[in-house]
């Protein structure tokens, strides 16, 4: 990357060098923000074959196709590589286009590409082929030497869960359960969903860690709810006796009417007081009630508030 960026002026080499780090850090976690930094560094350097190629991947996980597709070949025409046909071929089954998915496996130069490219590129050829309806005839294209070798890449994995699932669709269900355990055997890293796959196909139903934790909390609940009940009725018991005495309700009666007399009296006293007092804090209220209509900065200012498409 630091060869390619030595064409360019070294502050704006150093901006566009930052932007696609960021790009970098933040393509599987924040795609949106990835693409923003990418096309940053685009509007700086766009002749910049790796800018093209960041610009490219940004947009494939984001799930803009076809400014994947033009990115990425551009990028491809630049250097003279085929390094993303997979992404290509991804893309074009993602648009609705599996036939040309399957082209591009066709066409490929395979002296080209490294055996990792090759695998992923086969494994999309193989989906498009499912795409169509030909299962059977994906889950062929998958009956390569790689399928049994053991190996620590993120292609092994892919290639087994692939060939699986061509023979879940097949109708092939006991092949298809061997399969997805050689996967999840495999996936030491939860590259994909074998795991999960395997157990669906045992009937055993995996439960949601969302779900799970709503049916915790309600589950946890009625203990609160008693506890609280049963501090209500605590405080219920304390009103009724004071100090080891019953009051009743008739005595209650009484005692009110005695009492709502003398408040009567007390209660005129106090309205002739309040009523001077209102008097003289009148013009402090319009002055208190005009600085209240202005706004302050911090209250005029009110904050505004990715999808991985299935390929």
């Amino acid at each position: 990357m630091r060869a390619e960026l030595l064409s360019l002026a070294k502050p704006v080499a150093d901006t566009v060098a930052r932007h696609l780090v960021a790009t970098g850090q933040l393509i599987d976690d924040d795609p949106e923000k990835a693409l923003e930094h990418a096309l940053a560094a685009r509007r700086l350097a766009s002749r910049i074959a790796v800018v093209r190629e960041a610009v490219g991947l940004a947009a494939y996980q984001t799930g803009d196709w076809a400014s994947a597709i033009a990115e990425i070949r551009t990028y491809h025409r630049m250097t003279g590589r085929q390094t993303h046909l997979a992404v290509l071929a991804d893309c074009e089954r993602a648009l609705g286009r599996p036939e040309k998915a399957i082209d591009l496996f066709r066409g490929v130069e395979r002296d080209k590409l490294s055996q990792g490219e090759a695998l992923e590129l086969l494994i999309v050829a193989a989906g498009a082929r499912g795409d169509m309806g030909q299962h059977e005839a994906a889950a062929a294209m998958l009956q390569v030497r790689e399928l049994t070798v053991e190996s620590n890449e993120d292609w092994s994995p892919r290639l087994r869960y692939a060939y699986a699932d061509s023979l879940l669709a097949s109708g092939r269900t006991e092949e298809a359960r061997e399969w997805f355990a050689k996967a999840a055997a495999a996936d030491t890293d939860a590259v994909t969903d074998a795991a999960e796959r395997l157990l669906e196909l045992d009937g055993v139903e995996i439960e949601d860690e969302d779900e799970g934790d709503d049916e915790s909390a309600d589950r946890a609940r009625p203990a609160s709810a008693e506890a609280a009940d049963s501090d209500e009725s605590d405080d219920d018991e304390d009103d009724d006796d004071v100090d080891g005495e019953d009051y009743d309700d008739e005595d209650d009666d009484d005692l009110d009417d005695d009492e709502d007399d003398d408040l009567d009296d007390e209660d005129e006293d106090d309205e002739d007081e309040d009523e001077d007092r209102d008097g003289g804090a009148d013009e402090d209220d319009d002055d208190l009630e005009d600085f209240d209509e202005k706004p302050t900065a911090a209250a005029a200012q009110a904050p505004a508030t990715k999808a991985e498409a299935d390929k």
